[in-house]
């Protein structure tokens, strides 16, 4: 998530950045849509077709990331994988940077794909098989591939990121602890071609899209991608995939997902264990969330209020498994 002060609506920010491309501008109305998380995500149309302006404050991202993010969609949608497509500006380039009277920003549009949301659809048999095969085609891929240019940063990268959010907050003694148990977990693990990788890292329901009438899914949303071990992804997938089941039917429809994941992909064995998959998760999630909310301000919105509270009530409810044994 963005720092908070960055989640406020600003329609002049978008309309300045899309300005950058093509688009109709009797759509703007659809910027009423919009949404702030990680990225600020602004709907329009270009010719009648659905576009997503996607922006950030530069200091919130790395342009590192941000073009290994869009060489590894070009790979992907080069080799028949069903995933977002980013639009080039009126000057070519994909990713512009722009200072605007609200700081450096960098921004990108993407076609927005075909398909329902899989969190909106039944979650049957096949959908789910659908789903595993989704995410082990993409693993088989990553497998394959080599970054030409830019090159997304890895768990190891990650970990130090955290370390140095927690160094402003002395009082996390407990959440550095549980950073060093982490790396030193995964240090002593192998890394091969086979187990390690580029992720998703986020390949939750409401990233993946299934269209029904070519029985194609597609994907969106690479901005956490990183290099790990496959078995995160399929940790978080897996995760997501029991908040939308009911118990009775879970451990069927997990093994709907792995037979899926296995017509694409076999995972070799000697990778993390699923508890430290969610232990990483939760600490970076966790470090993100404290970074986001570390400033506070004087007659905040009441929406504000409840969002602070609500990631509060994450931080403790994260930070009471720190220092679990593995």
């Amino acid at each position: 998530m963005l720092k908070l002060k960055y989640l406020f609506n600003n329609v002049d920010l978008a309309e300045m950045l899309l300005a950058n491309w093509e688009f109709d501008r009797e759509s703007l109305h659809l910027f009423q849509y919009y949404r702030i998380s990680s990225n600020a995500i602004y709907p329009f149309e270009c010719g009648g077709q659905n576009r997503l302006l996607r922006f950030a404050p530069q200091s919130e991202k790395l342009k590192s990331n941000l073009l290994a993010e869009l060489e590894f969609i070009a790979y992907l949608r080069d080799r028949g994988y069903g995933v977002l497509e980013a639009v080039p500006s009126r000057g070519g380039d994909q990713l512009i940077e722009a200072q605007t009277p609200w700081g450096a920003y960098s921004a990108t549009v993407f076609k927005r794909v075909a398909g329902v949301r899989m969190d909106n659809v039944p979650m049957d048999d096949k959908t789910v098989f659908r789903y595993g095969q989704a995410l082990g085609e993409l693993h088989r891929l990553s497998g394959e591939y080599s970054p030409v240019q830019s090159k997304r940063w890895c768990h190891n990268e990650v970990l130090e990121w955290i370390r140095q959010v927690l160094s402003g907050f002395p009082e996390e003694t407990a959440a550095m602890a549980e950073t060093e148990v982490l790396a030193e977990y995964f240090h002593t693990l192998p890394v091969t071609k086979a187990n390690y990788g580029l992720i998703h890292y986020d390949f939750e329901l409401d990233n993946v899209f299934y269209d029904e009438a070519g029985d194609a899914v597609n994907v969106i949303d690479f901005d956490d991608a990183m290099y790990h071990w496959y078995a995160v992804d399929i940790g978080q997938a897996l995760d997501h995939l029991q908040e939308e089941v009911s118990p009775e039917v879970l451990d069927h429809k997990k093994q709907c997902f792995m037979d899926g994941y296995a017509t694409r992909y076999k995972l070799p064995e000697d990778g993390p264990s699923i508890a430290a998959c969610r232990r990483f998760a939760g600490l970076y999630g966790y470090a993100r969330t404290l970074h986001s909310t570390a400033e506070k301000w004087e007659h905040e919105p009441e929406w504000l209020i409840g969002l602070r509270g609500r990631l509060d009530a994450y931080k403790q409810s994260e930070a009471s498994r720190f220092g679990e044994k593995l």
